[in-house]
């Protein structure tokens, strides 16, 4: 079973959230996030949930969070069922730091289009797509309440008066440390990191990782094997990631954009997806993807939940 959409009300609730892809609960000074199977793609929901992509998103955001909690603090307290997360209440930072070590996705899109400034950041001249950089760039978003995020350079960041200069300095500082680490890992698995985004909240007035990390949802990754040759060749590279989802609404004429029509998804290309996202959690980190079977999803997370909340009163 699938989780399309969840409507909880847990012992002590104040608020709820319903993103894109997660759930978001209050409780208290706590926050519950509810991993859904639902996958958005040019910031639209796709029609069909893709069975198990909230239990690989949610246990490979714990996998991350855990392992970089030396290079910056984060929200996770703790992992009460396979689709849910629980930890600090934030005040979100409404920016996306976006870190980019490959010339992939929309900065190639963009480079294509002839731009050689990219959020206030100068790229080279004479790359070809999927080419590495010199070093990697930080390209943030501004997220707007409502709409697209848009591409922001530092200075209209921090001229917007988003986050005072020694709380961007310090996002910077974490960015780069934690794609260094993601870099380090993925490379132990036969990945490339090719760019992931972060994003930051302030928990008593500190600077904090909240949301995922090095998810599919939020990361590219390019299989290691065989780069040097394919872009030797001017061949597309393999990679592992949700950008194929991207590629094959763009097939089918659909990218978001005012007036077009979501395509039909046939089931054979939603079991593709899931197996892209299970490929994935065992590719990045290494372990064995256990899928947990439940006759109701829904009731298991409820009582989860629930346990977890009167255990931690």
């Amino acid at each position: 079973m699938a989780i399309k959409d969840t409507n909880f009300n847990f012992p002590g609730q104040t608020d709820v959230y319903h993103g894109k892809v997660r759930d978001v609960y209050f409780v208290k000074d706590k926050l519950i996030a509810i991993a859904s199977d639902r996958i958005s793609a040019f910031d639209h929901i796709l029609p069909k949930p893709i069975p198990y992509k909230g239990q690989v998103l949610n246990q490979i955001a714990a996998y991350f969070l855990n392992a970089t909690r030396d290079i910056c603090p984060n929200w996770l307290e703790a992992i009460p069922d396979p689709n849910v997360s629980i930890g600090k209440k934030c005040e979100p930072i409404r920016v996306e730091m976006v870190i980019r070590g490959y010339l992939a996705g929309h900065s190639a899109r963009e480079y294509k289009s002839g731009k050689r400034l990219l959020c206030g950041v100068a790229l080279p001249e004479g790359m070809r797509e999927n080419d590495k950089f010199p070093t990697p760039i930080i390209t943030p978003a501004a997220k707007n309440l409502e709409g697209h995020d848009e591409d922001a350079s530092r200075e209209e960041i921090l001229t917007q008066g988003i986050v005072t200069e020694a709380q961007y300095s310090l996002m910077e500082k974490y960015t780069y440390g934690l794609f260094k680490r993601g870099t380090e890992m993925a490379a132990k698995q036969g990945l490339i990191l090719v760019d992931t985004k972060y994003e930051f909240g302030l928990y008593n007035g500190e600077v904090i990782l909240i949301d995922e990390i090095h998810t599919p949802d939020s990361s590219r990754y390019f299989y290691a094997e065989g780069y040097t040759e394919r872009q030797a060749k001017g061949e597309p590279q393999k990679q592992l990631s949700k950008e194929f989802v991207r590629e094959w609404l763009m097939a089918n004429d659909f990218s978001g954009k005012d007036g077009q029509v979501m395509p039909f998804m046939p089931d054979e290309f939603v079991k593709t997806i899931s197996d892209r996202y299970i490929e994935l959690y065992e590719r990045v980190t290494g372990l064995i993807f256990e899928r947990t079977q439940s006759a109701d999803v829904l009731e298991r997370i409820r009582g989860n939940v629930d346990k977890w909340l009167s255990e931690n009163k």
